[in-house]
């Protein structure tokens, strides 16, 4: 996974320390993303830096640029876009397939859907899944002996 935050870094992007990006993604302009620390980025998430379709109604040929920021402790779920001028605050959860074209101030929430919406907090989601959730140390064990011990219905 570090070979991804290189490539990124390389490009441009800035990132803080302790994150887990799963997949290379491509930017456009990579300068106006920051992703800081603590964070993971699942695979085939698209960060959006420019909207081109201003071209077709203006006579500028011009695009929208906007910075995308990534707070501290987030996750953002596979498959999600994220927009230009789009800021999350720190300790965030982003939904898998979530498509995110506006900010959220508010920290210790979970968003998610099309346009991305709060659907919840943290306390609500650590209680409604904490006795469900299999610790690194137990993996081993369960996937060598029963995967219907890892499977929560």
């Amino acid at each position: 996974m570090k070979r991804y935050v290189s490539s990124i870094v390389g490009g441009g992007v800035k990132v803080g320390k302790n994150n887990i990006i799963c997949d290379y993604i491509p930017i456009g302009e990579p300068g106006l993303v920051e992703i800081k620390n603590d964070c993971v980025i699942s695979s085939e998430v698209s960060l959006i830096t420019h909207d081109h379709s201003i071209n077709k109604v203006t006579d500028k040929g011009s695009n929208l640029f906007g910075r995308i920021v990534i707070g501290n402790n987030c996750f953002v779920g596979q498959r999600s876009t994220i927009l230009y001028g789009v800021e999350l605050a720190d300790n965030i959860i982003v939904g898998s397939g979530s498509v995110v074209v506006s900010s959220f101030s508010e920290s210790n929430i979970i968003i998610a859907g099309n346009p991305a919406r709060k659907i919840g907090t943290w306390n609500e989601f650590r209680e409604k899944y904490q006795e469900k959730a299999a610790f690194r140390t137990e993996l081993d064990d369960i996937i060598c002996g029963s995967i219907d011990k890892l499977v929560h219905k």
